[in-house]
């Protein structure tokens, strides 16, 4: 110890540190290559370690005595501040120091075995009674234990400091003293208005349920991974998790910002103090993040997994990230937009879109048995509005995704296939999104081959074809022959099933009891598409012209028959174009005559609807 009356003090010159405490150096500690000059009466009587240090030298009846202190924690600077507490210094524990000291007095052994009221049982006080009562001291004093997190977990620093986090954001933060970055200068710990540094008694009404999410993301990764665990084991809701995570991963991948938009929180300015934003490697950052995800969903959250997706395939992360991203993607891929879909390819692939990525996302979500629970709708961070029809969404959402990577000059038939075949066969009640893809395809491919784009039509069922889409695909020339003709052969279909569907809704007495139930349903959309039905329920004078309308019909069907029975012959006799036509031409005299024979009132109106029907039916022999 120091001489009394006379106050050690510690200079430095050069790179050693001297006490000038009136007697010579007889011991050396040097740590991370600065030599302390000091004397061994005044450590060894409070330091544990270095006592049994000098018990066990071989030099310890030598005047002097020089001790190396490896992996010290907290390097010179902490050791400067235990050795001025073994001379009798006054020493500040503060939020940003205490992890430090806390760690070096437990290196060195400082209990009170080794005098009363040591620097490890200070410590611990100091600790327990001011840091873990504190909001903003905890979160200080987790970020500045960063290079030390192994040694402070050792001594339950950490978890303690994480427990007490997690309670005061589950509990009123006018309990522990106001958050950080919350409301300025003017609110007292108590959560007051102050006036001139007087306590109003005014409280402020507004209290955001995300004011935490600002101060926690000043935490290194590897903190803020151990706080979100502990959260998820107190329970603590899962929107609430997720939105500081999103919040985190905003701030340190900022490219995030293009596809997401900015957060939608409240800008806060640090109020008290400031703090050092942390520095993160991106690539680990977005690993740790995607582990820590909570497995539901939402519109915004799904929007969010495909941000972070689309950063992922840019950082070039572990196949293993990827694949688990695309697959808590495809799990709510109902959820998800057309733009956030449209993820660039960053390889050296031809293509522009990433094809291969959707295709293992649509993939994902077929085979995802159980599916994700929703966000829960109170959650101001994430709305949650759920599907009542995913397949049909999805459908409908890869659907427009062909159609806006089909202008890609690059892109081939196979790619286009193995997007619609991701998706079972009857997800699509309609097939007019799909055929308005492929004509969009056919039109920026006009080399393809008429082999190769009849491969590609084959997706189509012509039968889920509305009226208007079969009206387009019989004139469309982009499409191969044999195609259009088979979009003419369904489009009669379609016309028959409509007019016998609209006759039934006007005669409900003639309503077939047992009817089809593929056409009869594709009749019953058609027909409520047209308003068919309101119009044939407000005009009861249309019941005439539909029963001769249905005469009609039966003639047509009866021509139909007589032209195939004409065809049967002459493939069998092998007769000549000139015999088909004249007997084709005697059919229509005969049917002429009987016209004649039996006037109508509609005649000028059935004949060219007569002829048309005809001319189409005759392409199919």
């Amino acid at each position: 110890m120091a001489p009394a009356g006379r106050i050690a003090e510690f200079q430095r010159e050069g790179s050693d540190w001297f006490c000038n405490a009136g007697l010579p150096s007889d011991i050396t500690v040097i740590v991370e290559g600065v030599n302390f000059q000091l004397h061994k009466f005044p450590l060894v009587s409070r330091c544990g370690k270095l006592d049994k240090e000098l018990e066990d030298s071989e030099d310890k009846h030598k005047q002097s005595s020089t001790i190396f202190l490896e992996g010290f924690p907290g390097g010179p600077d902490t050791f400067l501040i235990a050795a001025k507490f073994c001379y009798g210094l006054r020493i500040d524990l503060t939020p940003r120091n205490i992890m430090m000291i806390y760690c070096a007095a437990d290196y060195l052994e400082m209990t009170d075995q080794y005098g009363s009221d040591n620097l490890l049982s200070r410590c611990d006080s100091f600790f327990h009674k001011n840091i873990l009562r504190n909001w903003k001291d905890c979160i200080v004093g987790l970020q500045n234990a960063e290079p030390i997190i192994p040694l402070a977990e050792k001594l339950q620093l950490i978890n303690k400091c994480l427990n007490a986090v997690s309670t005061m954001v589950c509990t009123d933060p006018s309990l522990f003293g106001w958050p950080m970055m919350m409301y300025g200068s003017l609110q007292s710990p108590g959560g007051s208005i102050l006036w001139n540094g007087i306590n109003t008694g005014a409280r402020i009404r507004s209290a955001e349920s995300d004011w935490w999410y600002e101060d926690i993301s000043y935490l290194c990764i590897d903190l803020f991974e151990k706080l979100i665990k502990t959260m998820q084991a107190r329970g603590i809701r899962p929107e609430s998790i997720a939105g500081a995570i999103m919040y985190y991963t905003k701030k340190f991948l900022p490219g995030l910002g293009r596809w997401q938009g900015g957060h939608g929180g409240r800008t806060r300015s640090v109020a008290s103090f400031s703090l050092t934003p942390v520095t993160v490697d991106q690539k680990a950052l977005l690993e740790t993040i995607a582990k820590l995800l909570p497995e539901k969903k939402s519109k915004s959250y799904c929007r969010f997994l495909l941000g972070i997706l689309r950063t992922a395939l840019i950082l070039d992360v572990s196949e293993e990230c990827k694949d688990y991203l695309e697959k808590r993607v495809g799990m709510q891929l109902e959820l998800a937009t057309l733009d956030g879909l449209l993820i660039p390819t960053y390889s050296d692939s031809e293509t522009l879109y990433d094809t291969d990525c959707v295709q293992r996302i649509i993939q994902h979500f077929v085979s995802s048995e159980q599916r994700v629970p929703v966000f829960s709708p109170c959650s101001p961070e994430i709305g949650a509005t759920p599907s009542s029809e995913p397949l049909r969404q999805v459908a409908k959402l890869v659907d427009g995704y062909i159609a806006e990577v089909a202008s890609d000059v690059n892109l081939k038939p196979d790619k286009i296939r193995a997007l619609v075949e991701a998706l079972p066969e009857d997800c699509r009640p309609f097939h007019d999104g799909l055929y308005r893809a492929v004509d969009i395809y056919f039109k920026d491919h006009p080399y393809l081959s008429d082999k190769e784009k009849e491969r590609v039509c084959n997706m189509i069922d012509y039968q889920r074809l509305s009226i208007d889409a079969c009206a387009h695909a019989s004139q469309n020339e982009r499409l191969p022959l044999r195609v259009v003709l088979q979009v003419l052969f369904f489009e009669q279909m379609h016309l028959r099933t409509a007019i016998a569907g609209c006759l039934h809704v006007g005669d409900p007495e003639n309503r077939p009891t047992n009817p089809d139930t593929a056409q009869n349903a594709l009749a019953g959309q058609i027909i409520q598409r047209d308003g068919w039905v309101s119009v044939v329920r407000e005009n009861d004078g249309l019941k005439g012209d539909m029963e001769r309308m249905r005469s009609r019909v039966e003639e047509l069907e009866e021509e139909f028959s007589k032209i195939k029975q004409e065809m049967r012959k002459v493939s069998k006799s092998h007769s000549s174009p000139r015999l088909v036509a004249w007997r084709i031409g005697c059919t229509r005299s005969s049917n002429a005559q009987t016209d004649i024979a039996e006037p109508s009132p509609r005649a000028s109106l059935d004949q060219p609807k007569y002829s048309r029907h005809r001319k189409s039916f005759s392409l199919f022999q």
